[in-house]
């Protein structure tokens, strides 16, 4: 009987989800659980992340992803402006995230790739435009249609970490539904915080060819393996191109931001 419950419950709660639009365009199914749910998962698996990774005690650093981040979530509709909570993690990989609820953590090896305050700012405009375009609602949505037993924190760390959304899905779910709803919508979503990343990043006054600039970086320090940054993506070189071509589009939109005083001074 609690099974059947079960199944009955979520398949109440999947049809009762809504469609949207997503920044760019794309049609989204939302709404599994509730922005405010989403707010407390992401500040509970903000939580955990402290918890179990050492923080920085560089002030200096620490001050300086937290005024690029205050002045790319200036740039941010409404809706979306509370206080952004943000954590500099001792970890030499380059890698960043950002979860509902205002949390945004960064790893010091970043500034091994982000060179300049402009480069910062397009992995942290990146990862809030993950937020922004309600990815996190998306993909608990998916996997809460997909298979009645998967958690709902499950996912949300999942997003967080990127590769570590595979383990977690595999201890709830399993590799198949990994592959199925995970991965392939890693990569639509990727593609997606790509452009609302830029376009904020512009807004804000910092320039977007150096979104272009990061990720040659990140290339250029991969090895063997690629940094956690590019493990979703099929095609870095692709991405490279299509970020190029976005950075002169957007070039007005930052020349209207600096000309109207949105001029960062963080590094």
């Amino acid at each position: 009987m609690k099974p059947l419950l079960l199944a009955l419950s979520i398949a109440t709660l999947v049809a009762a989800c809504a469609t949207t639009t997503s920044p760019t365009g794309r049609t989204q199914r939302v709404g599994a659980v509730s922005q405010e749910q989403l707010n407390q998962l992401g500040a509970q698996a903000f939580t955990q992340a402290k918890a179990q990774n050492r923080q920085s005690t560089d002030a200096r650093q620490s001050g300086y992803v937290r005024c690029v981040v205050n002045a790319i979530t200036r740039e941010l509709p409404s809706g979306w402006q509370a206080q952004w909570e943000t954590a500099l993690f001792a970890d030499a990989s380059p890698n960043a995230f950002a979860l509902p609820g205002g949390k945004v953590g960064v790893n010091t090896g970043i500034f091994t790739v982000a060179k300049t305050q402009d480069q910062l700012a397009a992995v942290i405009a990146h990862e809030i435009g993950h937020v922004v375009s309600r990815h996190h609602d998306e993909r608990v949505t998916r996997q809460m249609g997909a298979q009645a037993g998967l958690g709902i924190v499950g996912a949300i760390v999942g997003s967080a970490y990127g590769q570590g959304a595979a383990n977690a899905t595999s201890q709830l779910g399993g590799a198949a539904v990994q592959a199925a709803f995970l991965l392939p919508n890693n990569r639509t979503q990727e593609t997606e915080a790509d452009v609302v990343g830029q376009q904020l990043m512009a807004s804000a006054g910092f320039d977007p060819q150096q979104a272009v600039n990061l990720w040659e970086n990140m290339i250029a320090a991969s090895s063997s393996r690629a940094p956690q940054f590019l493990s979703t993506h099929p095609d870095p070189r692709a991405r490279i191109a299509e970020l190029r071509g976005r950075a002169g589009a957007l070039a007005p939109t930052y020349q209207r931001a600096r000309a109207s005083g949105r001029t960062p001074n963080c590094g």
